[in-house]
């Protein structure tokens, strides 16, 4: 079984992932920097891993990572704090993940980035812009390493019931898709190990999850 470490554990999308790897008897280790959501986190399968994205380095972050076999990078500030907390935690958040997980020896480290066009036809703000601005230079960051790198990249998520089916591909027509499909997807990316160095979009669609993701290994 499989050793994920999430980052950004609290998140409506981490919930989802750590229950369904808990459900597939997979370890899920999830990062949180408020100590209340430990107990929410276990009723969910999860293995709470307290610390803060904000104030740890790569070596304490790698320590907390030490023996995972997959990181996932699910952390976002959501718009909140505007563009200072957005550049700390999708920008150089994700950048102490990839640094500490190098540190740690992990070689497959995946990242739930933002669909290209979120904001296209739509009067968006500033700090939208620079959402995703950070978002991009993040998915450059990952790229660029010598990592086993997987990038997600979801449509508008939804808090609506998963389907089961989605799409999936290297460059789809944008739509929405229910959190707990995004994290079905990241499940099957995580057993499917060939579904690797590669950047997926992400909609609803009429695909199960697992068929779409594995016609995307690499073969």
């Amino acid at each position: 079984m499989t050793n994920v470490f999430i980052v950004g554990g609290s998140g409506k999308v981490a919930r989802h992932l750590a229950r369904q790897l808990s459900a597939r008897g997979h370890t899920a280790r999830s990062l949180h920097r408020d100590a209340e959501q430990a107990d929410e986190l276990k009723e969910l399968g999860a293995v709470p891993v307290y610390g803060d994205l904000l104030k740890l380095d790569t070596a304490g972050l790698a320590v907390l990572m030490a023996g995972s076999d997959v990181v996932v990078f699910s952390a976002g500030a959501g718009g909140k704090g505007g563009e200072q907390m957005t550049n700390a935690i999708d920008g150089d958040g994700l950048e102490l993940a990839v640094a500490a997980a190098t540190a740690a020896g992990i070689r497959r480290f995946i990242l739930v980035s933002a669909f290209p066009e979120a904001g296209r036809g739509k009067v968006v703000s500033d700090t939208f812009e620079n959402y995703m601005a950070v978002k991009k230079r993040a998915d450059v960051h990952l790229a660029e390493t010598d990592l086993d790198w997987v990038i997600l990249r979801p449509g508008t998520l939804l808090d609506v019931p998963g389907t089961g089916n989605v799409r999936a591909g290297l460059a789809i027509p944008y739509g929405g898709i229910p959190r707990d499909d995004v994290a079905a997807t990241l499940l099957e990316i995580i057993v499917h190990p060939a579904v690797n160095r590669i950047i997926i979009e992400l909609t609803e669609g009429d695909m199960p999850v697992a068929q779409a993701v594995q016609q995307l290994a690499q073969h």
